[in-house]
């Protein structure tokens, strides 16, 4: 299993793009999931480019919520690749050009191996996906409040990782037993967290590319 951050507020490499939103790329299970889309459609394919992510080859696209600064991309890469399954929450309306939309206001296994949140409190859903060592979490802002999150995902198996935005988030010992926390975007307090869990945490940034399967970040 491998994410790859592609949108991110900084870079971990040179030559790419930072810009205040998110995207990532899950593979993982035979799927690539793109996760969310970024504010600027021309920066996230720009990125990909550079990282050498072909649109075409992707399977799903999963927007988190409706802000701007995650689905601002879509447009721009439909235009790359409209044979995808779009995966949203039941708030957002109006996608068009895809090849299927589906809507979640529940948790709900999306795959094989792939759980959705569902839409919490009217304001975002958050991905999971199942490995050996349990479930890797990636959020877009975690607007609902990591307890919310957690909870909606329980029946599934516990949080192994976590991966994505966490805004004002700082029940801290929320975290304590997880293998690895990767804060990105939004988040607000990364000097904490990574103060107080300093071997799980990873730094974020467009072109960190995390590797589960051979434990490397």
């Amino acid at each position: 299993m491998n994410i790859t951050i592609i949108y991110d507020n900084s870079v971990s490499q040179k030559g790419l793009r930072d810009d205040w939103g998110f995207s990532c790329l899950i593979e993982a299970n035979e799927r690539k999931i793109l996760f969310d889309t970024g504010g600027n459609g021309a920066y996230l394919l720009e990125n990909m480019r550079r990282l050498n992510i072909n649109p075409i080859e992707i399977d799903d696209v999963f927007l988190s919520h409706t802000h701007f600064d995650h689905i601002g991309g879509l447009s721009a890469f439909l235009n790359e690749n409209n044979h995808v399954t779009i995966h949203v929450p039941s708030s957002l309306k109006g996608i068009r050009h895809a090849k299927k939309v589906l809507y979640y206001d529940k948790p709900s296994k999306i795959h094989d191996h792939f759980y959705t949140t569902g839409e919490l409190d009217h304001l975002e859903q958050s991905l999971a996906v199942e490995t050996g060592e349990g479930l890797v979490l990636i959020v877009g802002c975690s607007h609902p409040g990591m307890e919310n999150i957690f909870k909606a995902l329980s029946p599934f198996g516990r949080i192994y990782g976590i991966i994505g935005g966490l805004h004002g988030f700082n029940q801290f010992e929320l975290f304590k037993g997880l293998e690895f926390i990767c804060p990105c975007h939004c988040t607000k307090y990364k000097v904490e967290i990574k103060s107080r869990y300093p071997k799980q945490y990873i730094e974020g940034g467009a072109g960190k590319v995390i590797d589960l399967e051979n434990r490397t970040r």
